[in-house]
């Protein structure tokens, strides 16, 4: 969290340079492209500090020819990183790149690692924690250089 506070004060002290609607349009800009590394980050199934996520759980083979499950091997949070949601806010106070509507839930039991039901009714599982969404080095290089972009028209 202290790192975000750090990033807050810096950003914040250039932002007031600006004009309320070039202070907007710099937040709109820094949301996108955000959000757009969060996908891409999500996409490539990496952590924020360039650690794999930990793999799903073996799954017995019940067939060989069985092919019911096949999603399973597949990448994790495919429909979590479309636009839909995961979303941008920007007010005047800042912005916001989080998740929306229901699976907000299932995002915070990955990025935290808490425990959920696998199905309903069904058994309880520990999720390890696979970052969803955080500051890498490249986002804060990437938050820096919109910010100067901006600040120098």
């Amino acid at each position: 969290m202290d790192e975000l506070n750090a990033i807050e004060s810096w950003a914040g002290r250039l932002l007031k340079q600006l004009e309320a609607p070039a202070r907007r349009a710099a937040l709109r800009d820094i949301a996108r492209e955000l959000r757009r590394s969060q996908q891409a980050r999500i996409v490539q199934q990496q952590n924020p500090d360039g650690t794999a996520y930990d793999a799903r759980k073996p799954r017995p083979k019940k067939h060989l020819r069985d092919k019911t499950g096949r999603i399973k091997q597949k990448a994790m949070f495919v429909k979590l990183r479309q636009a839909r949601y995961l979303r941008t806010e920007i007010d005047s106070i800042g912005l916001t790149v989080g998740f929306a509507g229901r699976v907000a839930r299932v995002a915070r039991i990955h990025q935290f690692g808490e425990s959920d039901r696998v199905a309903p009714g069904g058994p309880e599982y520990k999720y390890p924690a696979r970052v969803l969404l955080d500051f890498s080095a490249d986002d804060r290089e990437l938050i820096r250089n919109m910010l100067l972009k901006h600040i120098t028209k």
